[in-house]
């Protein structure tokens, strides 16, 4: 019976589905985390009268046909890139973004990733870097006994040298954006690769035009509505549940059916 693999399809969405929410209430708590959403569309139909098909040698045209769908499929797991909420945290190396911009970040292979998480920490070099020691772009060392460590909203890194009582620029910290930042591959870690679908990174400046501004002593909160997350929660697992009655359903009309013709 053909309902029984169009509502298995359906029950496999589904577990997607829940699969999509239970990443995104995991990472409630994560830094800079992007939310997803799954999208599905209807799978295709079988023709068993087509409509606009001629129904009589007058001419008559059918108004309506017969078409018998085959189910759901999955065609994508889009991120929704918005603005997180900004949290404060008063260390000096923490910094979020506001508006449009990824830090820029050098992976140990050479290559470039991007991330909306400003958790930096200072190596043994004095570099700017990653939790995982991947230094920010362009690389910033901060020179042995500086300290007041100041970076303002287009990046600017300012320290206080030993015997001087005014600050010294010694770098500036970019931002790179993209033209599809949804289509950005996530590879953990809170960052994130280009792809064909992103299009090319875009280097530029903090503040300038089309590019976000910097906060020091903050981090960007995930965009996570534990709300809206939990109420598709059900909604999924009542779609689940709804499937899983079909499917009971069509198995006991085939019981029945088999019975009839013994």
């Amino acid at each position: 019976m053909q309902a029984l693999q169009t509502a298995a399809t359906g029950m496999a969405a589904q577990e997607l589905n829940v699969q999509v929410i239970s990443n995104n209430i995991a990472n409630l708590r994560t830094t800079g985390f992007k939310k997803q959403t799954a999208a599905f569309q209807d799978l295709i139909y079988q023709h068993i009268r087509r409509v606009g098909a001629q129904s009589s040698d007058q001419g008559t045209i059918l108004p309506v046909g017969i078409d018998i769908g085959g189910g759901v499929k999955t065609v994508g797991t889009p991120r929704a890139m918005t603005q997180g909420t900004l949290s404060q945290t008063g260390n000096d190396l923490d910094l979020a973004v506001t508006g449009e911009g990824f830090f820029k970040i050098l992976m140990p292979d050479g290559t470039y990733q991007y991330t909306r998480d400003g958790t930096f920490q200072m190596d043994n070099q004095g570099r700017i870097v990653t939790a995982e020691g991947n230094p920010v772009q362009p690389t910033i060392t901060i020179p042995n006994n500086a300290s007041g460590i100041t970076i303002n909203q287009q990046g600017q890194v300012s320290v206080t040298q030993p015997g001087s009582t005014t600050s010294q620029i010694i770098g500036q910290i970019g931002l790179t954006r993209f033209v599809n930042k949804a289509g950005l591959q996530p590879v953990g870690s809170n960052q994130f690769t280009e792809t064909p679908s992103s299009g090319p990174p875009q280097d530029g400046q903090a503040n300038a035009q089309g590019y976000g501004t910097i906060t020091q002593g903050s981090l960007e909160q995930a965009n996570v509505d534990v709300v809206s997350e939990m109420s598709d929660l059900i909604a999924a697992q009542r779609a689940y549940e709804m499937n899983s009655k079909v499917v009971s359903a069509a198995d006991q009309m085939m019981q029945t059916t088999s019975a009839l013709f013994r």
